[in-house]
Order: C-alpha cells, then structure tokens, then sequence
C-alpha cells in the first residue's frame, strides 16, 4: 500500500509533503529527534492505531512505538478513523501524559485501616482476585444477585459488560446515565424509542444547537469539525445557551433564554410552523400517530388528517412568540428570527441537544420532546442534511456464546417509583441505602468517581464507609481519585493505549466499529516478541478491563457448576480459558458485515486488518431506515394489528431488543406498504405518547412546556438569588480521565463563578472577590469575575475541577488541592477546607517541577442536593441559590453541608414521583432501552 493510499485521507506520496505518514511505512516509520537539530538523529517506529479514551467521542490515535525500546513516544490521529478524520482536540495527543504519569496507580492496592484513612499495601493479582471472586460465588450461591454492582460511567466498551453481568445472573448494571442525559434520552425515546441523536451538520442547511457542542458536547471534536464544514457550504447556525460559549460565537443567531424556558421558545416554533403550515405535510401524514392524537385529545372529531392539522395547530396556538419571550426573557423578534430560520430549512435541520437544559430542570425532557416535534414537522428527521437516531448509526457486535438473559430485576437501580427513567437511578443509591432497600456485597466502580462526580457527595462517602452498607469497594481505575479513597481495593486499570475495547458512534450518517487495543502487544506481536497477557506489555502491573472479567468469571465458577464458566471458554479451544485474541478474532470474524471480505482483499485476516487500522468502516450515506422494508423471515409469521403494527408471537421468557418491543417488526401503511418504521409502540414517530398515558402521565403525553424548579418566577433576584449552571465544561477537562494529563491543566486551570455585570454591581461584588454560594443543603466559596458572556439573573461554574485529596501519598498533584474533613456542628455536618492547592513537586517527570498554576477548583456538586425529575429520573442541576460576600472565616473552596438537610430534599423530590404500573402489571415500557435488560417475565410486577 505505498504511494498514496486511498484508505487515509490527507495522505501523500513519499516525493510530497504529507499529512500521515503511509500505511506501507507504518510498520518502520523514520522520524528525526527534534531536540537533536541541528542533528539528524533517525529514530524508527511501529505506528499501531487505538483510540482516544477522554470523552465519548472515541476518536481514532495512532502511537509511536520505538523500535528500540518499545518506549510509547507520542499519540497522534489516525487517519483511517471515519468519525475523527485524522483530527483530534488537545485530550487526544494528551494520552502520552497519562501513560508517563509519574502518579499513575501501577501495582493492585488493598486497604490497611479503616476506609478513607489512606492506609494501603501491594498485593498480588491473585491474592485480590481470590477474595472478590470469594465473595462474588458466595453471594451468587445464597441467592443475593442484587448484591453485585458494577457503577460505571463512560463505559469506553459496547457489549462487554453485558456478558459478565448476564452471564454472573446479575441485575447490577449501574451508570451515570440520570446525572448526563437521560432528560435529553427521554424526550426522544418518546418520539422515536431510540435514546440519543446523529445530526448530519456538514450537510444541513440549518443547525440548531442547545449548549455548546464545538468545544464540549457530545461527540464534540467529530461534531465540531462537521458544523464547522456545514457552515462553510452556507449553513446557518442558531444556539440556544444562557452563557457565550465558544460555540455561540460562531453563531448567526444566539438566544440566551432564561433557564429552563427552552420548551416554550422551541414549541413557539413549532407553533408557527403549524399556523403558516410550513410543514413537511407528506412526511407528517406519513409518520405522525395522527389518528392516535386525535382519538385520545379530541374524541368524536372527524378522523381525517386535515381535522388533524387544524385541531394539533388550535393546540399549540397559545405558544405565541410573545409568550415564549415572557418566559425566556428574551426579546419576541429573536424568536420570530429563529423560527423563520427553521422554516426556511428545507427538511435539512440538524440539531443537538444532550445535557444542557435537558439535564439542568424540572421537566427539562420536554425540551427535547420539543425539539423533536420542530424536527418531525419540517421532515428534517432521517434526511441528509437533518438529524436521525443514533441507532442508524451504531453498530455493537457481540461475543461467541452469550449468555441468556435471567429473570432478576434490582430495584435499587430500578426503582418503582421511576418506572419511566432513562436510565440507572444510580445517584440515588446512597439514599436508598440508608432506607434500607438493600445492601451491596460486591460493589465495583469503574471509570466513575460518585464522590467527586455525583451531587451530594458527602452522602455517597457515608454510604461507602459503612460496611455494613457496603461490603466490598473495588476501584478499577488508573488514577486516584476522591472515590477511590474510599475504596477496599484500588486495580489499576489501563489507559487508552493500554486496553482492548470495541466500540461504535453516531459522529455522522454512517457506522463504523473503532478498535481500542494496547499498542505495545500490537507491537511486540509484530517484533515477535512474548507475552502472556497485558500484564507483561503495560508498566508495572496494569491490566485491561477484559482480561480481569474473564479471570475473575473463571475464578468465581471454577469447576463450571454455577453455569458460568462456560460463556467464558475458547470458541476455537473447547473447554479452555478464552483469550482476549479469540474474543475479538471470533467478533470480527462472524459478527461484523463485510469485514471478513475488506481484510481479505487485502490479504488479511479480520483481526490481523482491525490491529492495523483500528477501525473498520461498514458504510456510508445512512438515511431513512425507517423507510425500509422488514426482512422477508420478519414477515412471514407477522400479522397487521388494527393500528398497523406488524408483530410476530413472542412469550413472557423473550427479552426485548435494545429499543423496541419484542415481536413488533415493522407498520403497515395506508398505501399498502410495510416498512420497519420506528420502535416506538405505534412503529411511528409518536406526537402522542401511548407510554404516558399507559403509565398515567396523560397530561404529557404530546410535547409541552413544564416549568422549571428554577423558572423565572421562582428566583427572587432582589433576595440576592440567582440560578446557578453548573452544566458546562472546561474544554480540556472531562471529569477522571483526564485529570493527569498536565498538557491539559496547563491550559485550563481556572475556576471562576460567572457573573454578569448588572448582577455584580446588585451583589457589590467585583472580579476575583470571594462569595458565599447558599444551596438548600449547606454552601461553597468561589471567585468571582465578572463578564458580559452570561446572561443577568444567571451565575455559572464549571462542573469539571475541583479535585481534591485526603493524603499526601494518594491523588494527581497536577490538578488536586490538599484538604481536610471535619464535622464542625455535629456527625450530619461536613466541612471540606482546603490545606494547600496545587504547585510544582519533585518527580520522574520535570515538568511537575514547572507547575505555575495554583488553583484546584471548588468541589460545587458536594453541596447540590438531589433533584430526581419524577419522570425521567434526570437530576436537575440548576437550582436556585443565595449569593452573599464571603464571611470572615471562609476560605476560597470551602464545601459545607448538612446530610440531614440532604435527605429532607431527596424526600421532596422523591414525593413528586409517581410508581405507577403498566398494563399487564409492568414495571417499565418494553420499548425504552434498558441496559441489560432481563426477560419479558422481569418487567412484570409479580402481585399482577
């Protein structure tokens, strides 16, 4: 493949400058050192593609590995990654830093003393695994499955997890999913089933942005480089944030919309679309539930598409511009601005709305169940140019021999009182812990910090200090963190460049599958050198995730009785220990279309092509999969509902897909046409919601606009309060995984409370002042600097620094700030006071001798209470807060708060939860996906 190979863009021949060097020299690449110039000193590298590790982009790298010592020199693109291009933000070549941590965790730690007393001594592998696999196979045996959970965040992985837990017969899937974007996932799942969008911006001719998608959204670096490329062929770009983020500087229309009001602004939208019937009129026809919205709004009126228009545009005549700008305190004309815009969008609207106000409020779910309407009526869904599910575009393969789901449901991850959530109720465990709804045997934390990450952190450490709570605290992580203080075990666990992983996202209209592998037994393998497994290839004693799940399975069922051994056995050895090599070899070779055929072009085999690109890409233009016809074997034991459903029979021991009811196939249309539709109840994009009146929410069942906890009438500004967004990022920082990469907190290693300048001068307060922050649980100290970038009436912290740690000999010093714990009025209390933040310090690396910044941060979240939507199950983020001046004992960082106070506030919101039960008796709607979802017969409620 020498000279210009087709398979990477940007690459040139050998006799011009070129972006990448070509794969032909990919096995014997020939750099000169730059610190030797004047001299030309050659040295020779194996470049082996991985992918990036840092945020939920999963762009691809490529690492240079030396030749002479196997020695990781540095990560760059890869440009064979279809979603990155080659591209990558500051968090992608940052991956070195992490690698060469001098703070890094190498070798498996078992606690000493009593947890968080920073007591900790070296143990063997063995010695670790021994002990979990002890406790794991004695819960299983006793019939306490609901004791083993496994908290992760960005998992990083699609499908693994799945395995072991299915397999274990457990319900103990856990994620961060209600802290992130299940408001946003809720929205959506109710218009199309599937949980998350894919915008095709680069060919859109509108993008419609909430929040700050080019420097921090979801799958930001791929999304960014796309808007960018959108707005270069003409498209116009509207943002919807209360702050000026670097995105809605770029943008041809800004609206910094009151918190919370983003609904009635985006239905004031649809409102005149409707009104001016620019509409896609075929499509609505097409693919609304229109007939379902009239029988259940407007009983008796004629059955007729037409009456359908009239009555749906009656509805919504009340949300007026001027409406939509008393709530958003916004000037009317900009909304009309933004609603022409849509109007004009010609079906080709790409939007995005992830965290933001989805996560932020009280009802923040109908501001995507909104923006989808906007979307539906203009046909933008699906097209090129327009935004489409992230279904479409995702690809998971799964592993030889899966286990089958059981029949077990864990209601302290799903609880009755949230039958709708979207997903996990994970941040609520530490309280359904105290109430006693359980206990945890085996509790397993992995790329997830609930401590730090969590709101009411103090909370979560007196759950995982009480052993009786929690029996066993196993951190699978590579660094310390504020969650790992408090841990039994601390496993160190691999880096991006250190791990297998599979994994696939929506970055655009296409699918691909990335390959994350540990690019030193790449490189070994193709030097033929030995190993027996990434043990012996990373530093110290630092294992992958994979490795450690397939020993630890093995270890929990020995002699194969408890039925678990045998989902982890060779398919190519029976009987034998799979290997990490056989596990993606079988993947790549039964489960992944056109593969086999794409490396045997090029004389490989499926493994051998995925090691040496990273990725594979499965195909391209994917637009209206819903237009598509059902598989013939579907069809032939299908029978058409009345309402046109096409299902098949299936039993209460099926387990329904990932999205989806079980059996249900495609629709049939009024024209005779059967397609696969959507996997929502109707098969149809559903502006009247079954699920919510099914499970006695009838009041939501069509987009609407649901006051915020945080809604204009309920902030007293002249009280001194404002509302606090605490939702957006620094660019460089995503939350652990990052955290030691010193490149990256050399560039962002501020953390000032924004303010803007009419609230300062109400405050007296100028930039760099100290503030009291009040919250309803107790409050922190930040700093002030005052901006015009944020709207009056609104003050805004990043919630990714302020790190912290207990003991000298724990945490990254790069970005944490010694601090101290005490209980300054009584057990319930908790102050958190810093004793020193952050400066240079000897190490193997000199550059943490040069460290010139001082600032960790405040740990906000400690002092945010619990605010479950009754609905979604998100937490919402913005609350109402209090500023005052500083008080003359405060210091810049003080968290204080009163855990009693903490359980009276998740009691309120708990109140506002409805444990209503589905028809049938059961627990969850089918269609809505559910991670490690168990058989048909769990979802019921066993007394109906």
């Amino acid at each position: 493949m020498g000279g210009i190979d087709p398979a990477l863009p940007g690459a040139r021949s050998h006799e011009h400058l070129c972006n990448f060097p070509p794969v032909s020299d990919w096995d014997n690449h020939v750099e000169y050192d730059a610190k030797a110039h004047p001299r030309k000193v050659p040295h020779t590298y194996l470049l082996v593609p991985t992918t990036c590790f840092n945020c939920e982009s999963a762009c691809g790298l490529l690492a240079y590995v030396d030749k002479d010592d196997l020695s990781v020199k540095k990560l760059e693109g890869n440009p064979a990654h279809p979603g990155s291009r080659g591209r990558n933000c500051a968090k992608g070549p940052a991956t070195i830093n992490q690698i060469n941590d001098p703070e890094r965790i190498l070798y498996p730690l078992r606690r000493t003393g009593e947890r968080g007393g920073g007591g900790w001594e070296q143990v063997s592998w063995d010695t670790a695994l021994d002990d979990i696999a002890a406790r794991i196979r004695k819960a299983i045996a006793d019939d306490r499955h609901n004791e083993i959970m496994y908290h992760v965040g960005r998992p990083g992985e699609d499908g693994f997890a799945e395995r072991f837990l299915t397999a274990w017969g457990v319900d103990g899937h856990n994620t961060h999913t209600n802290i992130c974007s299940s408001g946003a996932r809720f929205g959506m799942s109710l218009w199309t089933g599937y949980d998350r969008p894919s915008a095709d911006h680069a060919n859109a001719k509108v993008i419609l942005l909430l929040s700050s998608h080019l420097e921090t959204g979801h799958y930001f670096n791929p999304h960014a480089q796309r808007i960018m490329e959108g707005k270069q062929s003409g498209a116009k770009l509207a943002v919807l944030d209360p702050r000026m983020s670097n995105t809605a500087s770029h943008a041809d229309l800004w609206l910094t919309p009151w918190p919370g009001s983003e609904a009635a602004i985006l239905l004031a939208v649809a409102s005149y679309l409707l009104r001016t019937r620019r509409i896609d009129k075929e499509y609505v026809r097409r693919w609304f539930n229109w007939q379902t919205y009239l029988a259940e709004c407007h009983p008796g009126a004629p059955s007729d598409f037409e009456t359908f228009l009239d009555r749906i545009t009656e509805d919504y005549a009340g949300y007026t511009f001027a409406f939509a700008a008393e709530e958003a305190q916004i000037p009317a004309d900009r909304i009309a601005e933004l609603a022409e815009l849509v109007a004009d969008c010609d079906g080709r609207l790409s939007a995005h709305v992830w965290r933001a106000a989805c996560a932020g409020n009280l009802g923040g779910w109908q501001v995507a169940r909104a923006l989808w309407f906007v979307l539906a009526l203009t046909g933008s869904i699906g097209r090129r140019g327009g935004t489409s599910p992230n279904g479409w575009h995702k690809f998971i393969p799964h592993g030889p021999n899966m286990p089958q789901p059981h029949e077990r449901w864990n209601e302290l991850i799903w609880p009755r009182e949230y039958p709708l959530s979207t997903n996990e109720m994970s941040f609520l465990l530490p309280h359904f812990l105290a109430e006693g709804r359980g206990r945890l045997e085996v509790y397993f934390s992995r790329v997830y910090n609930p401590v730090w990450t969590n709101p009411d952190g103090f909370t979560w450490i007196q759950a995982m200090t009480d052993e009786d709570k929690i029996g066993l605290h196993v951190a699978l992580t590579p660094t310390w963190s504020e969650t790992a203080e408090f841990a039994d075990y601390v496993l160190p666990m691999g880096h991006a460049s250190e791990r297998h992983d599979t994994h696939s996202y929506e970055t655009h209209a296409g699918r691909w599958l990335g390959f994350r592998q540990p690019v030193r037994r790449v490189a070994m393998d193709r030097l033929g050198l030995p190993y027996t497994d990434t043990r012996d290839v990373n530093p110290g004693e630092v294992w992958e995730e994979n490795e450690f799940w397939f020993e630890l399975s093995w270890r929990i069922d020995p002699d194969g009785e408890l039925g678990i051994q045998q989902y982890f056995e060779s398919p190519y050895r029976p009987g034998e220990k799979i290997t990490v090599d056989e596990y993606y070899r079988w993947i790549f070779e039964n489960r992944v279309p056109g593969l086999p055929k794409k490396a045997a072009d090029e004389g490989m085999e499926p493994l051998e092509y995925m090691r040496r690109y990273g990725v594979a890409s499965l195909d391209d233009e994917v637009y209206r999969v819903d237009e598509r016809p059902p598989a013939q074997e579907q069809l032939e034991n299908a029978t058409a509902g009345p309402d046109g459903v096409l299902r098949t029979p299936v039993t209460l021991d099926a387990v329904p897909p990932v999205v989806g009811e079980a059996g249900a196939v495609g629709v049939l249309h009024e024209d005779g046409t059967a397609t696969v539709g959507w996997p929502t109840p109707s098969r149809k994009l559903e502006v009247y919601s079954t699920a919510m009146r099914d499970w006695g929410r009838r009041e939501h069942a069509t987009p609407g606009y649901i006051r915020s906890h945080v809604a204009r009438g309920e902030v007293d500004l002249d009280a001194g309060e404002v509302v606090l967004v605490p939702t957006f990022r620094l660019p460089t920082l995503i939350h652990t995984r990052s955290g030691n990469a010193k490149y990256l907190n050399e560039i962002s290693n501020s953390h000032p409370l924004w303010l803007n300048s009419l609230d300062a001068a109400r405050h007296g307060v100028v930039t760099d002042d100290l503030v009291r922050v009040n919250t309803e649980i107790g409050y922190f100290v930040a700093r002030v600097w005052v901006t015009e970038g944020i709207r009056p009436g609104v003050c805004a912290l990043s919630h990714h620094m302020g790190r912290w740690r207990l003991h000298p000999g724990e945490g990254s010093r790069w970005t944490t700030g010694m601090v101290e714990l005490s209980h300054p009025d009584g057990e319930h209390t908790w102050l958190l006071r810093h004793r020193g933040g952050i400066g240079p310090f000897d190490s193997a690396d000199p550059d943490s001798g040069r460290i010139d910044w001082t600032d960790p941060g405040v740990h906000q979240n400690l002092a945010f209470p619990v605010h479950p939507d009754p609905d979604s199950g998100m937490h919402c983020w913005l609350q109402k807060v209090r500023l005052e001046h500083a008080h003359p004992d405060d210091r810049y960082g003080d968290v204080y708060v009163d855990t009693r106070r903490s359980a009276e506030v998740y009691r309120e919101w708990l109140a506002k939860a409805r444990a209503d039960v589905g028809p049938g008796g059961q627990r969850r709607p089918e269609f809505m996906m559910r991670p490690l979802a168990p058989t048909r017969r769990a979802y019921r409620v066993r007394e109906c």
